[in-house]
């Protein structure tokens, strides 16, 4: 995530509405994952862009999660994601997930 993405995120929880926003992440590794996902929730951990300690508490998905899946249609899925399930970590992105929402709940 870029530092022009952290303004425009943060202008948009800026205007209101934060109890409604999830974010959907289609990163392509865990290590991406796990930054976007500490950035959103927690702030920017490199302390380098405008969410520098500014804990957003975003609720954060990943579009290869099965619970998203359940939610959008099976052919678009198909379509649209189906062919980088084949070529992404999609257990090591799920953990990495998971690891950042154990982290929270300690």
């Amino acid at each position: 995530m870029d530092l022009e993405e952290q303004g425009n995120i943060a202008r948009l929880v800026a205007s209101g509405q934060h109890d409604r926003m999830v974010a959907m992440l289609g990163t392509p590794n865990p290590a991406s994952t796990r930054m976007v996902a500490m950035t959103l929730r927690d702030g920017d951990p490199s302390y380098a862009g405008p969410l520098a300690g500014i804990p957003l508490g975003l609720p954060v998905y990943h579009i290869l999660e099965d619970q998203v899946r359940e939610n959008i249609d099976p052919d678009v899925y198909e379509y649209e994601v189906g062919p980088m399930e084949f070529v992404l970590d999609r257990d090591g992105i799920i953990n990495a997930l998971q690891f950042i929402r154990e982290a929270k709940a300690a």
